[in-house]
């Protein structure tokens, strides 16, 4: 596919038929406030280019025929990954971050030239015989810069240029991306808030994870990859964190405090997953730490709505377990919190889990292969 530069204003066509397509011209012009004379002028080198096609003309709304607009698959497949400590969670998926193909890999260790060869080898996997991808999103907890990892606490790193040494292995384009952001952004441009101009993610699971659309774009600072959210206050009378908080988000939602939890009170060892099936058969201590973290997740909630002024709130990540088996404690949590006044929360809910994570960095590939288009 050759190289297509292009100005902000082909760049938006371009995106907008990625995201809301297929599309006929008509609509994609009233969506972009553009006259059908200039639409075509901007949309002709795509379609020249094999990066947009014309799909068979289908009737619009007023009876005239018209051939939608879609992104080409030609553009190819894309590989996310999303690193934890202990493993690589990567997906296969189309120009769309829908899936295609999904494969979990244990890290033997941390050491950056193990971490390339588990993604070269899940990739192998996932394409076998088939194109290579047309790029590759990687996502992790912590502070990257596009190419390299700036800060990743899970895997023990500080500036370990992930993105060139994949490149290197594979010779594909690699784009680095904090975990949180690129779920966000996948939420943005191809979840079911896509085209609503203001919207937080809220995560849990091992850590607390919190993202901000505004304006319909993806708030991001330096301070975007220091998981500030999960030191929020929740509870005055919670756990402590790590790092001595009381109460905070990260003390009450997650995993590894919920586990600790109920660790201590029934005096022996419980995972995750059996806290939230022990409150579910009823038993007190579990039911007890349920309750008190989904109050929690409500608060969490109402904070990210009240704050942001965004009534689209949604949730991801691992941990979403406890959402499932204590929703009418959230929601009331949700409620306690909310002026009456105010519009609903209105909850957006993502339970496939690490899945999530992974496709949000295949987002960000696919995104990074509009760039540079």
């Amino acid at each position: 596919m050759g190289r297509l530069m292009k100005t902000g204003t082909e760049a938006t066509v371009a995106r907008t038929v990625l995201i809301h397509g297929p599309i006929s011209r008509s609509a994609l012009a009233v969506r972009l406030g553009m006259s059908p004379a200039s639409l075509t002028r901007l949309t002709k080198p795509f379609v020249d280019r094999g990066i947009l096609i014309e799909l068979d003309d289908v009737v619009d709304g007023v009876g005239r025929p018209s051939r939608p607009l879609d992104v080409s698959p030609g553009v190819g497949a894309f590989l996310g990954v999303k690193l934890t400590a202990s493993d690589a969670h990567v997906v296969l998926t189309d120009v769309r971050a829908q899936l295609l193909g999904e494969v979990v890999l244990p890290l033997e260790s941390h050491e950056p030239s193990t971490v390339v060869g588990t993604i070269v080898d899940a990739m192998g996997r996932l394409v076998g015989d088939g194109a290579r991808p047309a790029g590759i999103g990687i996502s992790v907890g912590g502070v990257t810069d596009g190419i390299s990892v700036v800060w990743g606490p899970y895997l023990e790193w500080e500036g370990v240029p992930l993105g060139e040494l994949v490149t290197a292995a594979t010779g594909l384009p690699v784009r680095i991306e904090n975990d949180v952001i690129a779920l966000t952004e996948a939420e943005r441009w191809f979840g079911v808030v896509r085209g609503v101009e203001g919207f937080t993610v809220v995560t849990i699971g091992v850590g607390v994870g919190y993202g901000v659309v505004s304006g319909g774009e993806v708030v991001r600072n330096v301070d975007s990859g220091v998981s500030l959210a999960a030191h929020i206050p929740l509870e005055p009378h919670g756990p402590l964190c790590p790092e001595g908080h009381r109460g905070c988000a990260q003390a009450m939602l997650g995993s590894g405090s919920i586990a600790a939890q109920a660790t201590a009170a029934l005096q022996r060892p419980v995972g995750y997953d059996e806290v939230l099936s022990l409150a579910v058969e009823g038993d007190p201590a579990a039911s007890a730490i349920v309750d008190a973290s989904a109050r929690a997740l409500g608060r969490l909630i109402a904070l990210s709505a009240n704050l942001t002024l965004h009534a689209d709130v949604v949730l991801a990540g691992e941990g979403m377990g406890l959402f499932a088996i204590a929703e009418d404690a959230v929601r009331a949590a949700i409620v306690a919190l909310r002026d009456p006044r105010a519009s609903e929360v209105r909850l957006h809910v993502d339970d496939s889990g690490f899945t999530a994570w992974a496709r949000g960095a295949a987002a960000v590939a696919v995104q990074d292969a509009f760039e540079r288009m």
